[in-house]
């Protein structure tokens, strides 16, 4: 009697394939890993386009001598499966999960009226009534003691101020500083500091003290002053650029420890994305400008519609393609939209969440509530717990829950979803009354976005991979 052959049958797995600099690469979706495809491995994969076969066969059909090699290799990165193979999930993240970021939000006030602000705008989640609208320093150290507690195994930390408008309580940020420095090197650790700020309240006494501490800043500005000036206005409706302009250029001129961001928040009427970039970089000089289309509604009369977003990417793609011409000649281009997803792509970063949002990073507001991030402090609805009592873990799993790769249906086909995972919790509650909603009006956007990365990604290797390996060691990964 003759044994039964057992029989595998193999067939593509999930990939996404793209081209850099003339070289075919594969995107392995399961693992967010990046996979040159050498002769021999583009001819098995051609041969499985025509449709799954037994793997003896495949083996045999490929026709070179490494075949059974090259198939095994290809089965272990996931680029080929079986039959009846499910897809990998995506693991939660331990229990305990160490914070690593801590926003502290010094104020909930603002000396400027923004129309299209979270924190004070139309789609506003914040309930502060009755609650603190400044952060007192006891409120402020039981912050900093609590992500010292929270993080254990990490030797570095991340602190970052927040508001409101952040330099409307300098003092206590500057006691702050003092404070969380030696208390984390009590603890064998290092802290970091960075600020967001509208750049209004600046003056040289605070950037020497930014400068001497090493704190990274982020200037929320939307480009020239006919721009900057539609939404980013005082209470009186007078736009703020001839307030912010001169302080930025002395503080890009004497900030001389980290380098200097700008952070433009795109609407209907500022969505000239080159001209606000060339500004910003050549005009003013910030090391880096990062762009983002307005969270809001889609009904509010600043929100881009679909045309406008074409709009956009078109212009993102243009900005690509310079910051690619600048890594080749090993140059620092400055648009961030690009360095932060390669960055991710170097990483083969997998995401179970759109980002660390009640996981590793938290937010706290003036009052000690904690929120799961900085968009979401002085929300009643959404808090996480107070920083007298720690994080509800209750209320935390259920946000990580809903907000899980794993519970996002119409994420499961999408390849670009180890880097996106879905989009914005804060995003997503505003649109779809859901943090666990994906952000499915970005998708196309998304995927299209993703796609011009990896192109840029596989060129860098292709042509100046140690463009690549510098990179990373300035971004620390």
């Amino acid at each position: 009697m003759t044994p039964a052959v057992e029989t595998r049958i193999c067939q593509l797995g999930e990939f996404y394939e793209f081209e850099g600099g003339g070289r075919p690469f594969l995107y392995l979706v399961p693992a967010g890993a990046i996979f040159e495809l050498d002769e021999q491995a583009a001819r098995v994969i051609e041969r499985l386009r025509r449709g799954p076969m037994e793997r003896s066969r495949l083996i045999e059909d490929c026709g070179f001598e490494a075949a059974e090699d090259v198939v095994g290799e290809l089965e272990f990165l996931r680029a080929i499966r079986g039959e009846e193979t499910a897809p990998d999930p995506v693991e939660n993240p331990p229990d305990g999960f160490p914070l690593q970021t801590l926003v502290l939000n010094l104020t909930n006030q603002c000396n400027l009226s923004c129309q299209y602000c979270y924190e004070f705008g139309e789609d506003k989640v914040a309930t502060p009534e009755g609650k603190p609208k400044f952060m007192d320093f006891e409120t402020a150290k039981a912050s900093v003691d609590f992500l010292l507690e929270q993080s254990p195994g990490r030797r570095g930390v991340h602190l970052t101020f927040f508001g409101g408008e952040t330099l409307m309580n300098f003092p206590l940020l500057q006691r702050v500083v003092s404070y969380a420095t030696e208390a984390a090197a009590a603890r064998a650790k290092t802290i970091d500091f960075s600020l967001t700020t509208n750049a209004t309240l600046l003056t040289p006494a605070i950037i020497r003290f930014l400068s001497e501490n090493r704190i990274g800043v982020t200037v929320s500005m939307d480009g020239p002053p006919e721009l900057h000036d539609q939404l980013r206005v005082f209470a009186n409706g007078r736009g703020s650029y001839d307030v912010i302009a001169p302080r930025v250029r002395q503080l890009i001129d004497a900030h001389r420890t980290r380098p200097i961001a700008a952070r433009v928040t795109l609407t209907a009427g500022v969505s000239d994305v080159i001209r606000i970039y060339r500004h910003l970089k050549q005009d003013l000089g910030f090391h880096e400008v990062g762009f983002a289309p307005v969270t809001t509604a889609a009904n509010r009369l600043y929100a881009i519609n679909d045309q406008g977003m074409n709009g956009v990417f078109e212009q993102f793609r243009i900005l690509a393609d310079e910051w690619l011409e600048f890594a080749l000649r090993g140059e620092l281009h400055g648009f961030s939209n690009v360095s932060d997803t390669i960055a991710e792509l170097y990483q083969g970063v997998n995401k179970s969440h759109p980002c660390g949002a009640g996981l590793g990073l938290i937010g706290v507001g003036p009052s000690g509530d904690i929120a799961p991030c900085h968009r979401f402090v002085d929300s009643d609805t959404h808090s996480l717990g107070h920083v007298s009592s720690g994080i509800d873990r209750e209320k935390q799993s259920d946000f990580l829950s809903r907000g899980h790769i794993g519970a996002k249906y119409a994420c499961h086909t999408c390849w670009a979803r180890p880097l996106c995972a879905g989009g914005c919790h804060h995003e997503a509650f505003v649109r779809y009354g859901d943090t666990g909603h994906p952000n499915l009006h970005y998708c196309d956007w998304i995927r299209g976005w993703t796609g011009i990365c990896l192109r840029i990604f596989g060129t860098l290797v292709v042509q100046n991979p140690e463009f690549l390996e510098k990179f990373a060691e300035r971004k620390s990964l």
